[in-house]
């Protein structure tokens, strides 16, 4: 029997923490059963970068790819979950002492990691130089527990820029408390949205036997 799936996803509630001047998210019913006869059918508002989600490099420039451009395969897939929790920042150097060959999509657990339902004022930087080191080990898309990969106050957004420049995607807000370091098969897709700038997702994850690629079974 296989491993259950992990859920790596922030749960989507009036409570969940977005950005400053987004669109919060709500959903309501906008009629109920006894007003039909026989279904409930709600509605959603929300910001595309609420809770756990991807950016499409369109978020950032405007001549980039927007979601439904994306190769669904950069979603699904081998994925390694490391702890850098103990690092006051991130950059290449410290990132090449870890693993990471054949890692294919990285999540990170950091130390700045909170509560779905509070935004928090700052996260554990990475730096720009990360994306040529993961460029050289073939990761395609990085993943981290907070709002962004860069800081929150960036206008500049360096970071988003860099992975872009070197083929690496991002998902942010994910979930890391119960999925301890290692490798896991990965599923994050997003909605297809047409000339969306990001996407909600509903990230999961089912580990995999050590050094062999395969899903765990117990």
């Amino acid at each position: 029997m296989q491993k259950q799936w992990i859920d790596i996803s922030q749960p989507l509630n009036s409570r969940i923490a977005h950005w400053p001047g987004d669109v919060p998210f709500s959903y309501s019913l906008s009629v109920t059963k006894e007003q039909t006869g026989s279904v409930n059918i709600g509605t959603i508002t929300t910001s595309l970068h609420t809770g756990t989600h991807i950016d499409a490099p369109f978020h950032f420039d405007s001549k980039a790819p927007s979601v439904l451009d994306l190769d669904l395969s950069i979603f699904i897939g081998k994925a390694r979950v490391i702890d850098v929790s103990h690092l006051q920042e991130i950059n290449a150097e410290q990132m090449a002492a870890f693993p990471l060959e054949g890692a294919e999509r990285l999540l990170l657990k950091t130390a700045s990691a909170s509560s779905p339902e509070i935004f928090p004022d700052k996260v554990t930087p990475l730096s720009t130089d990360l994306a040529s080191l993961f460029k050289k080990h073939n990761i395609c898309l990085i993943g981290v527990d907070v709002p962004s990969v860069d800081v929150p106050d960036s206008k500049e957004v360096a970071v988003h820029h860099a992975f872009y420049q070197h083929g690496v995607h991002i998902l942010e807000n994910i979930v890391l408390d119960h999925a301890p370091p290692g490798d896991y098969q990965l599923i994050a897709l997003p909605l297809p949205l047409e000339g969306a700038d990001g996407s909600p997702v509903r990230a999961v994850l089912r580990p995999l036997e050590a050094g062999t690629g395969k899903e765990e079974t117990q």
